[in-house]
């Protein structure tokens, strides 16, 4: 993948995408805004799920050996995962040692994170994805765009011509004559994956929260295809991301109010299944967990940047974003877009390559993301503490070490911009020449900076330098020479 600059100039070209998004995410945003204000004390339960989830993060050990004794002591088998390749090692053989050469899938963000599908199809191994959107996706050979509606970037005619060439490949055809309206396409789909669930003798899943207490593993959706996966086949195996854990049922309650509205403007979820390892007579008779690390544990050790660790993967931020509703997911060359992607995915995987390095600059720090983040993560914080560390380096844990990374490629032009910033801000006669100079000569301004410079002025408008300082402007009007009072200067228009 190219930097994030480079693939959202392509795809802001694409303008049946843009259309797509436009009409989507302003669809869900605002049926989530009605959903929520009917809740008094939403802004208590942001407040108390950010809580519960600071908590966890801090005692995280303790809450995940509590999680594995429970999970052992129902019937259960832990696996942990340092990595992708370690993870993609363990569900691979544990399908294998099942004889069984297909698998079906409920929609899973930690399985997209570690590139599962892939790993499985090079060991013979074919995963049917069963969410309707990540169907769609998988069909038409695409990549997720949405953590909440992969296929977001989709319309429906789009989605009809996809079921009708690419179906019967997979398994039962579309049918004669399909058209795009929505009964139509979601039957096709339907009959094409109950085939899948009355065959399938392993299912994979992910988990939306792991409660310690109990060892007891949260799916939460909307159209009922998760609980076929999770209930039907006789392995099941979750991959989770460690930070996933919850202490107690009690605070499960928390969450079960905050995801439902933020995510698909619900009050509560259509489908919400729980498994606690296995049962005699009724579910899978093999229950195996995979608690993924895959860095984690490097993004827990920054006290900044551990926040986004309490994600809950809602997507309320990308709804919001104007940089995602115009660039789109892809862009973001992760299997997490949007604000939460531009600071999660350069955690995960460090700021060394050059998409990872350009990921905390696709932001306009407008701050929505954080207004309507139901564990209130401050992502305009995290995004400029990231863009510091890409740009400085410094002190970071880097698989479990802790290390010194270095400044990421191609920004020692704006290291040695803001020193001199910095230089000059310490030195009030310098600046006031510089502002001085630049006012006298503002005639003469390009309207683009040169050099280096054209990366940031080819997106923006540079700003027109004032005809006078506010110093001088001061000077000028007041004549005292004494200092600006911070009273008088915000009564002067």
């Amino acid at each position: 993948m190219p930097a994030f600059p480079a693939a959202a100039d392509a795809s802001t070209r694409n303008t049946q995408l843009r259309a797509n998004l436009r009409h989507a995410t302003h669809t869900i945003r605002a049926k989530r805004a009605t959903a929520v204000s009917e809740l008094d004390d939403w802004q208590r339960l942001r407040t108390a799920g950010a809580a519960i989830k600071d908590r966890t993060l801090r005692h995280l050990d303790h809450y995940l050996e509590q999680l594995e004794s429970a999970v052992t002591a129902a019937g259960g088998q832990v696996h942990w995962a340092g990595d992708a390749d370690e993870a993609n090692r363990i569900v691979t053989d544990l399908v294998r040692a099942t004889g069984e050469r297909e698998v079906v899938k409920v929609k899973s963000m930690a399985t997209q994170e570690i590139g599962l599908n892939g790993a499985l199809s090079s060991a013979g191994i074919t995963a049917y994805e069963t969410d309707l959107a990540e169907l769609i996706v998988q069909l038409g050979d695409d990549l997720p765009s949405h953590i909440l509606v992969p296929a977001i970037h989709r319309n429906r005619g789009e989605i009809r011509d996809i079921f009708t060439e690419r179906m019967a490949g997979w398994g039962r055809p579309a049918p004669e004559g399909l058209t795009d309206a929505p009964a139509d396409l979601a039957e096709a789909a339907r009959l094409h994956l109950r085939e899948k669930f009355l065959n399938a003798k392993v299912g994979i899943s992910g988990a939306n929260f792991m409660i310690a207490e109990t060892g007891t593993l949260v799916v939460v959706e909307s159209e009922g295809n998760g609980r076929m996966c999770l209930t039907l086949p006789e392995t099941l195996i979750s991959v989770v991301g460690i930070e996933k854990v919850v202490p107690t049922f009690q605070d499960l309650e928390v969450f079960l109010q905050l995801l439902p509205r933020s995510s698909t403007a619900e009050r509560m979820n259509p489908y919400t299944s729980t498994w606690t390892g296995t049962t005699d007579g009724d579910g899978p008779r093999a229950f195996h967990l995979v608690l993924l690390d895959n860095g984690r544990t490097d993004t827990l050790a920054d006290t900044v940047g551990r926040q986004a660790l309490r994600c809950i993967r809602c997507s309320a931020c990308l709804n919001v974003c104007p940089v995602y509703e115009r660039a789109g997911g892809h862009a973001y060359g992760s299997a997490y877009p949007g604000p939460i992607g531009a600071i999660l995915t350069p955690q995960l995987r460090g700021t060394q390559s050059e998409l990872d390095a350009s990921l905390p600059y696709a932001s306009s720090l407008c701050g929505a993301c954080y207004e309507v983040c139901p564990v209130a993560i401050d992502i305009p914080e995290v995004l400029v503490h990231l863009r510091e560390r890409v740009v400085e380096g410094g002190p970071a844990s880097v698989r479990g070490t802790r290390a010194v990374v270095k400044p990421a490629k191609g920004h020692a032009a704006e290291r040695a911009a803001m020193r001199a910033a910095s230089w000059a801000l310490d030195h009030p006669g310098v600046l006031r020449t510089g502002q001085r100079l630049a006012a006298r000569t503002r005639r003469f301004h390009p309207r683009r900076l040169p050099g280096p410079g054209r990366a940031w002025s080819d997106t923006r408008d540079l700003p027109k330098v004032p005809a006078e300082s506010f110093r001088d402007w001061w000077q000028r009007t007041r004549g005292d020479g004494g200092t600006v009072d911070a009273h008088d200067a915000r009564k002067t228009p």
